[in-house]
């Protein structure tokens, strides 16, 4: 499943890249560039509550195979229109907007299967190794998408990605193990109501949720204008956009395997919130830079950071929920972590052209940091953890 799942996670990232590259050339629109990322994670945060709901009463790989193969028809979709130059940025936009639907479901059922497949002691492992499968994809899909746009064109980016999920497909019909859920005659909005319940009971759960959303909404952003920062500021093509993300990736790669090695460690909320700290440095240095060299460094130091932070906060998560409500609490939560995505990147897409890359992005990176320190000296229930 590891090698499934990063196989698909490289493809998408060439697509991304690829993606972006052709809005902003078709456009040169920094508000569409961002409206891309908006429109893929909207309906992850309008629906991931009933895909958890759905995770909860049928067979997780079920959902997930139906969102792996509506993933596969956008890929293959966007490659027909690529390749006869008949795209449309109402194409890609729309296209995004399915993936994301499909993604609202596929996330829950996704991230609730993870813990049924290992003992609970080996979960932050668990957690970590996969988020180094994401991360693997992060560093040589972009790079790969790099040499792909260069010497074969666009369209190759969006085949190979609709081709990389043959991939996850294979792995998950392959996967022995079953979640057999109780019967209910429950409501959705009951089985909703009763996840919720079970997050105000704990008393730290609401503070994670919290804290997921704004990490995404203000660090994502960084994310989603390097293509302007390779373009507009350093005045370069594709190649330096994919060295970018590739060195981000490298970055999560090396943060992921730290977390990794840590396993069960204590004091997790301390962690996740000195790594927080971090990542808003490391985002405000690139944000601020005007070397080339420079800006690597710091987006080596952010993708370390973030999925240090991100690593963190989800295990605690996971540690915290009973098998049974995984789904509906992983759902609320991966509502707050992707719907953080669209709500920043809208916000940064709107007052960046008023007030330029650098200082939204370094206003994000120091809201970052000041966020952490309130969390980490005055409202503590995320640093007792």
């Amino acid at each position: 499943m590891w090698i499934g799942a990063c196989t698909s996670s490289i493809g998408s990232w060439m697509q991304n890249l690829a993606q972006s590259w052709l809005i902003y050339t078709l456009t040169d629109s920094k508000f569409l560039l961002a409206l891309d990322q908006v429109l893929n994670g909207l309906p992850i945060f309008l629906f991931s509550l009933f895909g958890g709901v759905l995770a909860d009463r049928i067979d997780r790989r079920h959902v997930l195979l139906g969102s792996q193969f509506v993933q596969m028809g956008c890929a293959f979709i966007m490659t027909v229109l690529v390749a006869t130059h008949a795209v449309h940025v109402w194409h890609i936009l729309t296209l995004s907007c399915i993936a994301g639907f499909a993604q609202a479901f596929g996330g829950p059922a996704y991230a609730a299967l993870i813990p049924t497949l290992v003992d609970k002691e080996d979960m932050p492992n668990a957690i970590a190794l996969n988020s180094i499968q994401f991360n693997v994809a992060v560093t040589v899909g972009p790079a790969l998408g790099g040499l792909a746009l260069h010497n074969l064109g666009q369209t190759w980016c969006f085949l190979l990605n609709g081709l990389s999920f043959i991939g996850p497909i294979v792995s998950l019909s392959m996967i022995t193990a079953r979640f057999l859920p109780v019967k209910t005659g429950e409501s959705i909005m009951t089985s909703m109501k009763q996840g919720f319940a079970f997050i105000r009971r704990q008393g730290a759960m609401e503070v994670l949720i919290v804290l997921a959303f704004c990490m995404t909404f203000l660090a994502v952003p960084a994310r989603t204008f390097l293509p302007v920062y390779a373009r507009d500021i350093f005045h370069k093509g594709a190649e330096t956009l994919a060295l970018f993300v590739s060195l981000s990736g490298l970055g999560s790669i090396v943060g992921a395997l730290t977390v990794a090695a840590l396993g069960n460690v204590q004091n997790k909320g301390k962690i996740a919130l000195t790594m927080l700290i971090c990542l808003g440095a490391a985002m405000a240095g690139f944000a601020l830079s005007t070397s080339i060299t420079a800006s690597c460094l710091m987006l080596f130091l952010f993708g370390g950071a973030m999925i240090g932070a991100f690593t963190m906060v989800s295990s605690l998560v996971q540690l915290i929920t009973p098998n049974e409500m995984r789904g509906r609490v992983m759902s609320v939560y991966n509502c707050a972590f992707r719907g953080g995505m669209p709500m920043g990147n809208l916000l940064s897409g709107w007052l960046v052209p008023m007030f330029t890359a650098p200082v939204v992005l370094g206003l994000n990176g120091l809201l970052l940091i000041a966020m952490a320190l309130w969390f980490l000296l005055v409202h503590r229930k995320v640093a007792a953890l």
